[in-house]
C-alpha cells in the first residue's frame, strides 16, 4: 500500500516496499560515508559551511540552545550548529552506522536511530535541525510529530532541503553536474563514492513532493508559523515553531 505521507511516493528503480527502501539507504550511505564530505564540497563548490551556518542563524539558532540534529550524517549541519550554539549543546542522530563513524570526530553525543522514532524525552530541545535528508524519511507526519514532541514550547524546527528547480531550463545543467561531473571528479580523485549515489540523489529531488506539501505537513503535525525561505531557486529552508 502506498504511503500518502511519504516524501517520495514511488521510486521503483531503486526499491519496492519500505523494507527494501530502508535496506537500500543503509547500504548506500554506509558505503559512501568515507567520501561523503569530499563529494559535498564538490556539490556546493565549497560554500556548504557558509550556507548551513547562515540558514541556522536565520532560523534563530543562538548560543546556549540545545540542538538535536536529525539525520546528522557525517555532521555537516551539526558542525555549524556547534559554532552557533556552543560546545555541549548539540546531539547528532542518524540511522547509518557508517555516517556516524565519520561524525565521531566532532566530539558530540551521537545516537543511531530514525527521525520518525526519536529516542528522546518530550520537550528536551530548543532547536531541531535536519540537513538535506527529508527525502529519505518514510513518513513526513511521523517525522514532524516527533520533532514537535521533543521541542520545548517556542522551540524551532529547521529543515534544509534541495528542491526541484522551478524552471525547466535549470534542470538539465543541474542534472548533468550532479550525475556526471561530480562522480567523474570524485572517481578521478580516487574516491570510492560512485555515480549511483548521485543518480539516486537527483532522482529523489525530482520525485519529492512539492514545498507546499511539506509546509502543509508541518502545520498538520501541530507546528505554527511554518514558512519556506528559498536561495538560488533550489535551496529550501523550512522553518516552523512549536506553539
Amino acid at each position: 500500500m502506498a504511503n500518502s505521507n511519504a516524501p517520495i511516493p514511488h521510486l521503483p528503480r531503486y526499491f519496492g516496499d519500505e523494507q527494501q527502501r530502508r535496506r537500500y539507504l543503509d547500504g548506500l550511505f554506509d558505503a559512501g560515508a568515507r567520501d561523503y564530505d569530499f563529494t559535498e564540497r564538490l556539490l556546493g563548490l565549497g560554500s556548504g559551511p557558509w550556507y548551513r551556518r547562515g540558514a541556522l542563524r536565520r532560523a534563530g539558532l543562538a548560543s546556549g540552545m540545545g540542538v538535536l540534529d536529525v539525520a546528522t550524517g557525517t555532521g555537516l549541519v551539526a558542525r555549524e550548529a556547534l559554532t552557533l550554539a556552543g560546545a555541549g549543546n548539540v546531539i547528532g542522530l542518524d540511522p547509518s552506522a557508517g555516517m556516524l563513524d565519520e561524525a565521531r570526530s566532532l566530539g558530540i553525543p551521537l545516537v543511531r536511530s530514525l527521525g520518525e522514532r526519536l529516542p528522546c524525552r518530550e520537550a528536551s530541545f530548543d532547536f531541531v535541525s535536519m540537513g538535506f535528508a527529508l527525502r529519505h524519511v518514510a513518513n513526513l507526519q511521523d517525522l514532524f510529530r516527533e520533532m514537535l514532541r521533543v521541542l520545548r514550547p517556542g522551540g524551532t524546527a529547521c529543515i534544509l532541503e534541495i528542491t526541484r528547480p522551478p524552471r525547466q531550463w535549470m534542470e538539465a545543467p543541474l542534472r548533468a553536474f550532479m550525475t556526471r561531473v561530480v562522480p567523474t571528479i570524485a572517481q578521478a580523485s580516487g574516491r570510492r563514492l560512485g555515480p549511483e549515489m548521485m543518480r539516486f540523489y537527483w532522482d529523489t529531488i525530482e520525485a519529492c513532493v512539492p514545498p507546499e506539501t511539506v509546509l502543509a505537513a508541518l502545520r498538520t503535525a501541530g507546528f505554527a508559523d511554518a514558512r519556506r525561505v528559498v536561495s538560488l531557486g533550489i535551496f529550501s529552508e523550512y522553518v516552523a515553531t512549536k506553539p
